[in-house]
């Protein structure tokens, strides 16, 4: 933006031709995430650093999604600390042998941004943990914060170092980098932007307990396209966006999106996949089989059931084994018979809270240990040691049922790659001496609040924190029939291989690139500082209305139509005094009082209440609900539209029944309509009620003269053919009529109701009914998609431009408009010089802009 309120022309704020950009004009897939998918370590011999590819990676195995030929290119970190003075020549090496960019973080950012604001307060309260007390994890610290934006800063730096903006497509990956949209996004407007987050996203009423929880929200929806694994997980993150940011979402054609300043931003919701070669070939592995003979004869006439989870206090380990307790308890002749043997991944984080889940866990084992074992049967095996994954993949192999018993869990792939091994190889069927056509079954104990339990139908479910429950399915999970755990495990195994890792990746990014096809549509412009700055995208035709344009065609006409909404355009929907302000009566007087205006008000107020505010204006014209009802000055008498009104004695009791059911919700009752209000409230359970309502609505009047119609905050059933754009066309024929065309037409709303007008002057325009084109100004309030061609910011500019106008019909004396704001300008202690006179054409005086004006008053405020 180069002037304030306009938007420049040019390509400046990021859209740009850059030296920078690559000259191969070939589309890249940039893959970011706080990881790069390498290991590091160095050679015990030269000292130098040796790197290679991790293929358990899901950063590496999703390119099996991509086309053969797309280049795809890491941005992350390092999993150990380069020396600075090594650090140019290993980026290039990365670059070079890996396609990988390092991002070198400081180690106090490092630290204070993984160990601390992600592992301590970000994942706790995304897992549903608060702070409630210094014991139960850490209490925000700005501090911590700060690390995170400056790590995210330096992602974002080496990100645009490589970046193409017109044909690269950057995929962001879960939570460490929550805030680098907004650095991208205000690097280049128009960036092709996708963000998968691969751990829950809390409900509202937790997520809000987060003192940065705006400018988080904030930087995911500088996305194009928002992942996430399960539709409670985006459930969430809508609600937030309600809740907090104002912003209702809608489903079209099977994509949910919200608009967010113009732009669309898509939600996706699809769970990660398995990567069924890398397993398979683990399979196969002459290891893995020798280990699953070791397995069998080790176990050989008992059942085994298998976990394996990672060492924190979400995992749930010592509720498993609790319930594996009850179990033995009830039902003694499982002794001897039945082991779980429990596999304990090293726990990501640090901290007392992991020291207390492995004590507790150990201490759980010990006992039943103690309790129900002898010298020959060991109840519990706990394997607390780096297991390679053969030794995994054999374990899946020979379990007869797997249990994952996580209180939260973002995704957890384990039930998948359990499913996957107990469908066995050709090698190990050989292995084992089982035939290729044997039956094969899996069962599955999975928690419900884990992330792959919705797409796991014929998994026993269980609340993880009901003891009894979780024993009972471990039970029924090993004395199910053979044939039943046989159509459990099909079901599974056609689902897990039918939507792998690389079906994911190639999901979300077809996606992406359908949310992006339409970048190069629209206008964009950046506003706002730091973490608060977003993207306006408009219309290319779309443009803010200048004061001084419209006042410039307003002087040289000589018949003009004027058409005004109320709420929310000449009066603030945020204003509690309803009532028109002095000012605004003032400026509509003067409008009135030009022979060469027809000024009319159309609201969906009622015409006693419009009646009774407007008093003043005597010569105004105004239609009442929604143009009902039309006066054209204070002396005529009212006239309204025939309409059959019986409808509204059905309408009315089902309103009442949604008011008292819906708490802060009301509704009003017109001549020519009933409205249904939920501004107050609660903003979920308000909007649920409106689709609710709106659909009883339209069943009941399928076949009555009546249109429910939903706006911001109400749903409203008023007569069939009833508009504020009937009223904008009766008005404008009656001039046509009278023999005095209109040369000028200005029409300014602020919602739905308002497009109505918008369209109906168009369309009088372009029709052969008026002799001569006239100047069209239709204006819409905010930024939004809308048939109008202009745009004010809100009703305050609204009122700024009635001025505008009625000086130009009205004009003061050259010496009272410059005095007034040089008055204004003195009291701020602003020099004037910095002023520069400028002509309204027409207005025959000298006075200072009111654009300028208008800028300087902002600013100083």
């Amino acid at each position: 933006m180069t002037i304030p309120g306009i938007i420049s022309d040019s390509n400046e704020g990021g859209d740009g031709d850059s030296d920078s950009m690559s000259s191969i004009c070939r589309e890249r897939k940039i893959v970011v995430a706080n990881m790069l998918p390498l290991h590091a370590q160095r050679d015990g011999e030269t000292a130098k650093w040796c790197f290679s590819l991790d293929e358990d990676s899901l950063l590496l195995q999703l390119t099996d999604g991509f086309p053969p030929e797309t280049e795809v290119i890491y941005v992350g970190s390092l999993k150990v600390e380069i020396e600075a003075s090594e650090q140019e020549e290993i980026s290039q090496k990365l670059l070079d042998d890996f396609k990988c960019v390092p991002t070198f973080l400081p180690h106090d950012i490092q630290k204070y941004f993984y160990h601390g604001f992600c592992k301590q307060q970000l994942w706790p309260l995304f897992h549903y943990m608060l702070p409630v007390c210094r014991d139960h994890g850490d209490r925000f610290d700005r501090q911590l914060w700060l690390a995170y934006v400056h790590a995210n800063k330096i992602f974002s730096d080496k990100v645009m170092e490589i970046l193409n903006p017109e044909y690269d497509f950057i995929w962001i990956h879960d939570y460490h980098l929550m805030v680098l949209p907004t650095f991208l996004r205000k690097s280049y407007n128009r960036v092709k932007l996708g963000f998968f987050l691969h751990s829950p996203f809390p409900s509202s009423e937790i997520y809000r307990t987060l003192p940065v929880r705006d400018e988080i929200l904030k930087g995911l929806l500088h996305c194009d396209l928002i992942g996430f694994h399960t539709f409670d997980y985006a459930r969430h993150f809508l609600s937030c966006c309600s809740r907090m940011l104002g912003l209702d979402y809608e489903s079209k054609r099977g994509h949910i999106g919200l608009d967010y300043y113009g732009r669309r931003v898509y939600i996706k919701i699809l769970p990660v996949g398995i990567h069924m070669g890398r397993l398979e070939s683990v399979l196969n592995l002459p290891s893995t089989c020798n280990r699953v003979k070791e397995i069998r004869e080790r176990f050989k006439d008992k059942k085994l059931i298998l976990g394996i989870d990672d060492m924190d206090i979400f995992k749930g380990i010592s509720l498993k084994l609790l319930a594996f307790e009850q179990l033995l308890q009830q039902h003694q002749e499982l002794l001897g018979k039945l082991v779980l043997v429990q596999i304990v991944n090293p726990a990501r984080s640090i901290g007392k809270d992991v020291q207390e889940a492995k004590k507790e866990t150990y201490s759980t084992a010990k006992r039943i240990n103690e309790v129900f074992g002898c010298p020959d049967y060991e109840p519990v095996i706990l394997i607390d040691r780096p297991v390679p994954r053969y030794e995994k993949t054999a374990y899946y192999a020979m379990a007869e049922c797997c249990i994952v018993n996580a209180v939260r869990d973002g995704m957890n792939l384990v039930p998948y790659k359990y499913i996957v091994c107990r469908q066995g190889s050709s090698l190990m069927d050989e292995t084992i001496g089982v035939r290729m056509d044997f039956p094969r079954t899996s069962m599955l104990v999975v928690s419900e609040f884990i992330g792959c339990s919705p797409s796991l139908s014929g998994a026993i479910r269980v609340n993880p924190w009901d003891i009894d429950a979780v024993a009972e399915a471990i039970f029924l999970a090993i004395t199910i029939p053979d044939t039943e755990k046989q159509l459990r495990h099909e079901k599974h195994y056609r689902y897990v291989i039918s939507h792998d890792v690389a079906y994911w990746a190639r999901s979300f990014m077809q996606d992406l690139e359908r949310a992006c096809k339409d970048h190069y549509d629209k206008r964009c412009c950046g506003i706002g500082l730091g973490l608060g700055f977003r993207v306006l995208s408009l219309s290319p035709s779309f443009r803010k209305l200048r004061i001084d344009h419209i006042v410039s065609a307003y002087a040289k006409t000589n018949r003009r139509a004027i058409f005004l909404d109320y709420d929310g355009t000449i009066v603030s929907h945020s204003s509690i005094v309803k009532s028109p302000s002095p000012e605004v009566v003032t400026a509509l007087n003067t409008l009135c009082n030009d022979p060469k205006n027809t000024v009319f008000i159309v609201s969906g107020r009622r015409r006693r209440t419009l009646s009774d505010w407007l008093e003043p204006c005597e010569r105004l014209g105004l239609a009442a609900e929604h143009g009902y009802f039309i006066r054209w000055n204070r002396s005529s008498d009212w006239a309204l539209l025939a309409a059959d009104l019986e409808w509204k004695e059905i309408v009315e009791p089902i309103m009442k029944v949604y008011t008292e059911a819906t708490d802060g919700s009301y509704m009003e009752i017109k001549d020519s309509a009933l409205v249904w209000y939920h501004q107050d409230a609660d903003p979920d359970f308000g909007s649920c009620q409106a689709k609710e309502l709106v659909v009883h609505l339209e069943n009941v009047l399928a076949n009555e003269p009546a249109v429910v119609w939903r706006g911001q905050h109400i749903v409203e059933v008023k007569p069939q053919g009833v508009t504020k754009g009937l009223v904008a066309e009766k008005v404008l024929s009656t001039m046509v009529n009278d023999g005095s065309p209109p040369d000028f037409v200005m029409c300014i709303g602020d919602d739905r109701s308002d497009e109505d007008m918008f369209e109906c002057i168009l369309n009088t325009v372009s029709s052969s009914s008026l002799p001569a084109s006239p100047e069209i100004f239709a204006c819409t309030v905010g930024q939004k998609p809308s048939k109008a061609k202009y745009y004010l910011d809100d009703s305050t500019d609204v009122v700024r431009l009635l001025r505008g106008l009625a000086n130009a019909s009205s004009p003061q004396p050259r010496h009272s408009a410059i005095f007034q704001d040089f008055f204004w300008l003195t009291t701020k202690k602003l020099s004037p010089s910095i002023l520069q006179p400028c002509h309204y054409v027409g207005s025959g005086c000298e006075i200072f802009s009111i654009e300028i004006i208008f800028w300087l008053r902002t600013f100083t405020v």
